[in-house]
């Protein structure tokens, strides 16, 4: 199997693992909308071959984004090319920020040994595991609250939900999406005050070996460039760099602002 058969693997497993609120299919391409909550659920990502001009479909677009009432973003890919991320920069589009897509392989995987009682581990998303990780984000948009359980519910694979506790409240949280032989790492969240104690190391190990007990072959993880600590906890648990994508978002001219967006810090 090639680089690019690899990474187009990754791609629909991430877009299974994520579902956005609303989606809708528009010649090839896949328009999603959650009211900007993130970008990656707020994106446009092109999924099969085109037959309407780009020129009209960039158009089309953008309307549709207007009358949600978010700008336009495309997720830009390894697979794309790179004339159509020119494209986007000429028409104004600027980078929003870079995601690094890391990997490694199971069949070797052996946790560090060290149990903690303190984290628990189910195979369903939890009211109670949501409002954690809600409360360690400072989430306060009412429509997210609303509709971002949703979106969870609607993950069509096997999930693992971790928690890590302290006198009784969510002080981490974890999970893991399993599809086919992989397994991705989703929502690792510590609270701030218990950061730099191996908590998030904890979450992460017992993902990864309840994935392994549980048939994953490989491990996969999205990292926003620049968070260090998130990499280097990553790279310390065997992860590696496989390939980068970034996302070209429309200048709000209506705003006159680029919309920080919630969800991705």
């Amino acid at each position: 199997m090639d680089t690019k058969q690899k990474i187009k693997i990754m791609e629909d497993l991430s877009l299974n693992a994520w579902p956005s609120y609303q989606m809708q299919i528009y010649d090839g391409w896949i328009l999603r909308f959650s009211y900007f909550y993130t970008h990656r659920t707020n994106c446009i990502e092109q999924l099969g071959h085109s037959s309407i001009p780009l020129q009209d479909k960039l158009d089309y677009c953008e309307d549709i984004y207007e009358k949600w009432g978010t700008p336009a973003i495309y997720k830009i890919n390894p697979l794309l090319d790179s004339s159509f991320d020119q494209r986007l920069m000429e028409r104004g589009y600027f980078m929003a920020h870079v995601t690094e897509v890391m990997t490694r392989s199971l069949y070797a995987y052996k946790a560090s040994g060290k149990q903690n009682p303190n984290i628990t581990l189910h195979t369903e998303i939890s009211d109670q595991w949501l409002k954690g990780l809600f409360a360690m984000k400072g989430m306060t948009n009412e429509t997210h609250l609303k509709i971002v359980p949703s979106m969870y519910a609607a993950i069509p694979k096997d999930t693992l939900a971790v928690c890590a506790w302290h006198s009784g409240r969510i002080i981490g949280t974890g999970l893991g999406i399993l599809d086919r032989d992989y397994v991705g790492l989703y929502a690792i969240h510590v609270h701030q005050d218990f950061r730099g104690k191996g908590i998030g190391r904890a979450i992460c190990e017992t993902l990864l070996e309840a994935s392994r007990q549980r048939g994953a072959a490989f491990a996969y993880l999205q990292v926003v460039q620049g968070n260090r600590p998130a990499k280097k906890l990553y790279e310390a648990l065997g992860f590696e760099d496989f390939y980068t994508y970034w996302f070209r978002q429309q200048y709000s001219v209506a705003r006159g602002e680029n919309i920080p967006c919630e969800g991705q810090k």
